[in-house]
């Protein structure tokens, strides 16, 4: 996606650690122009799928997720990293964050992910597949069915998307894959 690789090169930064910070754009300060863009190529990736049901993690995840639920008029479920007081019945998995280097709870709502859901999970990046495997487990517990995983941004180099296809995920779509950040230097594939 080339306008997506475009924006990464202008405006993304490298961080010691592998970190890429795409703040300006992305997961901080959003270009809704951008969001669309991204939302209708993942339609366009996913146009054969059967698809009832948009999931991804708060907080980055929210605004293509609420893109793509919107243009496809589909429900967006988001797994909440905190559980609400008002939270009855839920799932819980627990994931290790990569950037925070810790380990947080991921809770949904028995009501919002049911045994019917054909889910596409989205989110604004793979590293090491974390967050992902947090998903898989919410679903397995709900007896729902990823179709496919969506992320906006790939780092290869830290083999997310070989931890996903091990965990049984067989549809992975990345719209920008970073090769390498060595040097502090953006690799694009």
């Amino acid at each position: 996606m080339k306008v997506l690789r475009d924006r990464i090169m202008q405006d993304g930064r490298c961080l010691e650690g592998g970190i890429l910070k795409v703040d300006r754009f992305i997961n901080h300060q959003m270009d809704p122009y951008l969001m669309k863009q991204i939302a209708i190529e993942f339609i366009r990736r996913f146009a054969d799928e059967d698809i009832n049901k948009i999931v991804t993690v708060e907080a980055s995840g929210i605004a293509p997720a609420i893109m793509l639920g919107y243009l496809m008029e589909l429900p967006v479920v988001f797994a909440k990293k905190k559980k609400p007081s008002t939270m009855g019945e839920f799932y819980e998995s627990t994931v290790h964050s990569f950037t925070k280097q810790r380990e947080y709870p991921l809770t949904v709502s028995r009501d919002y992910l049911t045994s019917n859901d054909r889910v596409l999970f989205v989110d604004d990046f793979l590293a090491y597949g974390n967050a992902g495997l947090g998903i898989i487990d919410l679903c397995r517990q709900a007896g729902a069915e990823i179709v496919g995983m969506g992320f906006i941004i790939e780092k290869e180099f830290q083999q997310g998307r070989k931890v996903l296809h091990g965990a049984g995920i067989r549809r992975i779509e990345s719209l920008a894959i970073i090769e390498s950040l060595e040097n502090n230097q953006i690799k694009l594939k």
